[in-house]
């Protein structure tokens, strides 16, 4: 029902093309400097992720490169979007944090070893029933406390939500389990936690696309009310 904006192409692009397109559409509002570090975060991302696929069987390096949008589109510094760009490189390649830190510097290298850290959430997670989170607001209150005192930069979770705003939006590929276990973890933890930052538009995408997925017959039904209310 709602959306963030993007600027970027067709999925149906090349990386290179889809790249230098996004280039060109940012670099009105960066200094040179800024784009350089932005050019290079994209250039080692996209060589660290070649070859990898996601199970929707986009290319990787298109996630990493939405989730940087989304961010850019929130007017993110450079180093921000340096670093979402390399957010998951540390998990799923060769590069280790050092790498990351000799060649962007230790503010970038900062922001994707606190993204690295946060996805320990989950193993905290595990261990507790979806159905009960649900059900004692206290428990999610302890999650979404969690999150926050893992990380000494904001940045860190508004990557966080980037990525799993994206995560949400390609929901669709995973396993029904999969989808409502995700679809509710959102809904308690990460939807409340884009708005306590006063993230509007990421917390009603996240919302919509978690009440999809958890009450899927509920949401179709509100959706053709909404459609029809247009109409008329």
């Amino acid at each position: 029902m709602v959306s963030v904006k993007s600027n970027l192409s067709s999925v149906d692009n090349s990386p290179e093309e889809i790249w230098n397109n996004w280039l060109e559409a940012i670099s009105d509002n960066r200094n040179s400097d800024e784009m350089d570090l932005i050019k290079r975060a994209g250039m080692t991302a996209m060589q660290a992720h070649h070859g990898q696929f996601r199970v929707s069987g986009e290319c990787y390096f298109f996630h990493v490169l939405t989730v940087t949008d989304i961010l850019n589109d929130l007017r993110m510094d450079h180093e921000t979007l340096a670093a979402a760009l390399l957010h998951d490189v540390v998990e799923d390649t060769d590069l280790t944090l050092e790498d990351i830190e000799k060649s962007f510097g230790h503010h970038v290298a900062h922001l994707v070893d606190g993204v690295t850290k946060m996805s320990r959430i989950h193993e905290y997670q595990e261990q507790v029933d979806p159905s009960i989170i649900a059900q004692k607001d206290h428990q999610a209150e302890n999650l979404r406390k969690l999150l926050l005192a893992m990380v000494e930069d904001v940045r860190v979770v508004l990557i966080k939500l980037a990525d799993r705003l994206h995560n949400m939006r390609t929901l669709g590929f995973l396993s029904e389990v999969k989808q409502k276990r995700i679809a509710q973890e959102t809904a308690d933890i990460y939807a409340p936690l884009a708005n306590r930052l006063g993230i509007w538009q990421i917390k009603w995408e996240l919302e919509d696309l978690a009440f999809r997925y958890v009450q899927p017959r509920t949401y179709k039904k509100v959706a053709k009310l909404l459609d029809e209310r247009r109409v008329d």
